[in-house]
């Protein structure tokens, strides 16, 4: 088996580790071992991001930088052990640099009109009204509270992915949290 090779056991779920057969392992290229990590694990990254950017195209477009980035040096990152925390940190990174790009393309410049509807919307609302709130944070603490409250990292993790103090991590919460209660009371009260 070259450098360039990993092995890959696959595993039914049925014998102890010990018990591994290396003779069902299979040889697989490093990008195809990225083709299926991406396959499982692209959606719950563009979740992270979208809450991050607030916008799902942009949301796709920050998992594409990622994981473009995150392509070569795959081989070193798998060789480090599990890649997801290192790939969710390079989405968390690229999504707070996303707003630093010069251009975004169409920006709304307002929210839509309130219409009266059944209570069946009443969730669809709430979770709009969570968006905007969301969308209203500084990247920082935005991040902060999708890692936190969204992907239920600790508060070290949390810190390691931002690559911050947990102090840090404590005061861009709570921050981050404060500001959410006020822009969502803030609109409730304008909607009454």
């Amino acid at each position: 088996m070259s450098d360039m090779q990993q092995r890959i056991v696959l595993d039914d779920g049925q014998h102890d580790d010990a018990d591994v057969d290396t003779d069902d392992a299979v040889d697989v290229l490093p990008f195809e071992s990225f083709d299926l990590f991406v396959l499982t694990h692209s959606k719950m990254l563009v979740r992270c991001a979208f809450l991050i950017v607030g916008d799902s195209s942009s949301a796709q477009d920050v998992v594409q930088i990622a994981l473009a980035k995150v392509s070569r040096r795959w081989t070193t990152v798998v060789a480090n052990g599990d890649p997801l925390p290192y790939v969710r940190a390079a989405v968390v990174h690229s999504a707070i640099s996303w707003r630093r790009r010069k251009w975004h393309g169409e920006i709304p410049n307002g929210a839509l009109p309130d219409r009266s509807g059944s209570d069946a919307t009443t969730a669809v609302d709430n979770r709009d009204r969570l968006r905007r709130a969301l969308a209203s944070l500084p990247r920082r603490q935005r991040a902060a509270v999708v890692l936190r409250h969204y992907l239920d990292l600790d508060e070290a993790a949390t810190a390691a992915v931002l690559g911050c103090s947990v102090g840090t991590v404590k005061s861009q919460t709570a921050k981050g949290l404060a500001r959410l209660r006020t822009c969502i009371d803030s609109e409730t009260t304008h909607q009454q």
